[in-house]
């Protein structure tokens, strides 16, 4: 894990660690991601990042903290990466609603 601290992260992207803290499964029950800057303008992730703040504040040493499971942060990244691409191919912008059922278990 302090190899990961040393990691340099590039020019726009920025690091998270991910994982929900109550978790007791005999290890560290986080990860580190490196996303882009721009999943921080995505309604979906301002909603993580809202609950990260109720959970942790704004003051948390590292990289930015989300409460929520490495398996529910895959599946939003998923999303992210599957409407920019779709944005990317049709160029209709309208696309950025959001499913009313869209449910995250820990997030």
């Amino acid at each position: 894990m302090q190899e990961d601290k040393k990691m340099k992260v590039k020019k726009g992207f920025l690091a998270v660690q991910v994982g929900l803290e109550d978790e007791d499964q005999g290890g560290s029950s986080s990860q580190r991601f490196v996303i882009p800057i721009s999943y921080l303008y995505h309604p979906l992730f301002k909603r993580l990042l809202d609950k990260a703040r109720e959970v942790y504040g704004y003051h948390t040493d590292g990289p930015l903290k989300l409460p929520c499971s490495v398996d529910d942060f895959l599946h939003l990244r998923w999303r992210i990466q599957k409407e920019s691409t779709s944005d990317q191919h049709h160029h209709n912008h309208t696309n950025h609603r959001l499913p009313h059922a869209l449910h995250f278990h820990s997030c």
